[in-house]
């Protein structure tokens, strides 16, 4: 049996079909060598990573990603990765996309949106969903060799497709500032963008969506630790509850720490903690922190995924323990 003859150097783990062939390699190489054919013109070495591990969200995210950059050996002057794809890649939160009910589509079946500023042309393929940029995305931020619209663009971007709930949890993830805090990790990263730049982007041009963007602007906040957090307190606020603080650190009459809740009505001792898929270890410690709450005084909601599920029911669960204090 033959040895397979390798690829031309210096082509990398994505390449156009022309920069292979200028290299020296032929079409009838490039078939027998096992590549994978992400887009017209496009070869990339084949990679398949485990993501089994992933909670639905983050496996979707994941593919998304690598959808995209198997796109990158063709973008143009000009071109760059917008809209939901730009916020993949910046690792922002997005609802899931449905193949079927119950059936969460992969990742690498939707489509990635290219924009192209100025008077360059909007990419064509299949599987691309092309744009024209506005004045408004003239500044990028650059990854994998790419261009993306920075945060806040993508997120003003994203008022014509995006529920004004999803529009928060994405701003929230975007404008998190990492404080200092009892064992916080990564204090003092800075955000990925403000919630003044999100206003003064949202009020550049006239954007699709824009009184989604304008209600949604209103509810971002800096403290939110994660999307679920952010959809919880979202449903308690525009159900007329008090805005709870977020993730704050709990101490007892004599200083001792208690843990930190997700969100707190600290003068009614009343907190909001939602639970995801917890591994063993995590849910005994969970289990033992709330117990120190509770012997404090503290009323704990727990939301769980089917509370979630069912944001009346939320909502009245908080304000009956407000009240009853």
């Amino acid at each position: 049996m033959r040895r397979p003859i390798p690829l031309p150097d210096g082509l990398g783990a994505r390449f156009r079909v022309r920069d292979a062939v200028d290299a020296g390699a032929t079409l009838t190489h490039l078939r027998r060598v096992g590549l994978d054919a992400p887009f017209w013109g496009i070869r990339s070495i084949p990679v398949d990573p485990d993501l089994s591990e992933l909670d639905p969200f983050a496996r979707q995210a994941a593919e998304r990603r690598m959808k995209a950059r198997a796109f990158i050996p063709r973008l143009g002057d000009g071109q760059f990765y917008s809209h939901e794809t730009a916020a993949a890649l910046l690792g922002g939160p997005l609802p899931l996309r449905w193949l079927a009910p119950g059936v969460v589509a992969d990742g690498r079946d939707l489509d990635v949106h290219v924009s192209s500023f100025g008077e360059g042309p909007i990419p064509r393929a299949n599987g691309i969903h092309g744009h024209r940029a506005n004045i408004a995305c003239r500044f990028f931020v650059a990854r994998d060799g790419a261009q993306i619209a920075r945060p806040e663009t993508a997120w003003a971007q994203l008022g014509g497709t995006l529920s004004v709930i999803d529009l928060v949890t994405l701003g929230d993830f975007f404008c998190r500032i990492w404080r200092e805090g009892y064992g916080r990790r990564d204090a003092g990263t800075p955000p990925l963008t403000t919630i003044d730049r999100l206003r003064s982007t949202m009020n550049g041009v006239r954007w699709r969506g824009i009184r989604r963007l304008r209600e949604a602007i209103e509810l971002v906040r800096e403290d939110s630790w994660s999307p679920r957090e952010s959809a919880v307190r979202f449903h308690l606020v525009t159900a007329g509850l008090p805005e709870p603080a977020l993730n704050v650190d709990v101490f007892d009459d004599f200083g001792l720490f208690l843990g930190c809740v997700d969100m707190a009505y600290p003068d009614q001792k009343v907190a909001v903690e939602y639970h995801g898929e917890l591994h063993h270890a995590q849910y005994a410690a969970d289990v033992e922190r709330m117990a120190a709450l509770r012997a404090a005084g503290w009323t704990i909601i727990e939301v769980t995924s089917a509370l979630f599920a069912r944001p009346e029911e939320l909502v009245a669960r908080v304000r009956i323990a407000l009240r009853g204090r």
